[in-house]
This record gives C-alpha cells, structure tokens and sequence, in this order.
C-alpha cells in the first residue's frame, strides 16, 4: 500500500471520527430538548443513529467498498426486518390470519 493511499485512509478516517464525535454530542443536546411529541423525539434520535450507523458500517466495516451482491444481501435483509417487524401489527389488525 503506498504512502499516499495510506494517508488518504486515515484523512478519511479521522473525518469518521470527528463526525462521530460530533454526532454523539448532538445526540445528547437534542436529549434535553422538549419537542412537544414522543414522536417527532424518537424520529430525531433514530435519525441520528442511523447516520451514526451507516458511518461505521461504511468505514470501519468497509461496507462502502463491498461488490454488488454485499448490497442486495443487506437489502434482503432489510426486507425481511420489516416483514417480521410489521407481522405482529398484521395480526394484530386481522390482516393476516395464523392457523
């Protein structure tokens, strides 16, 4: 690995880390603020998360620089979160029927 390539990871690590940094301190200002609705709150902070998230997984995780299919597994898996995740709810609403 050359020098340059060496110093070109670790600018964008360091990058990583200071928005990491930042995001962790944003997430602790917003925790003191009243936003009038447990929704609105919990959409904030789960937005946060998951920039927080896709940051290390990207990087650190190097999931950015995967092929193709790494995609359309972790697609898949999306999918089959929500599937079950709003299963329940499905019942629940007699929707779907389990016999």
């Amino acid at each position: 690995m050359s020098s340059q390539n060496l110093e070109h990871h670790k600018s964008i690590y360091l990058k990583v880390l200071l928005a990491l940094f930042v995001l962790t301190v944003l997430t602790v200002a917003v925790s003191f603020f009243d936003f009038g609705s447990i929704t609105l709150a919990i959409l904030i902070g789960l937005t946060i998360a998951f920039i927080k998230g896709f940051l290390v997984a990207g990087n650190f995780m190097h999931l950015l620089d995967e092929v193709k299919p790494i995609y359309w597994l972790l697609a898949l898996t999306v999918v089959f979160f929500f599937v079950l995740f709003f299963m329940p709810m499905l019942w629940e609403m007699n929707l779907v029927t389990v016999e």
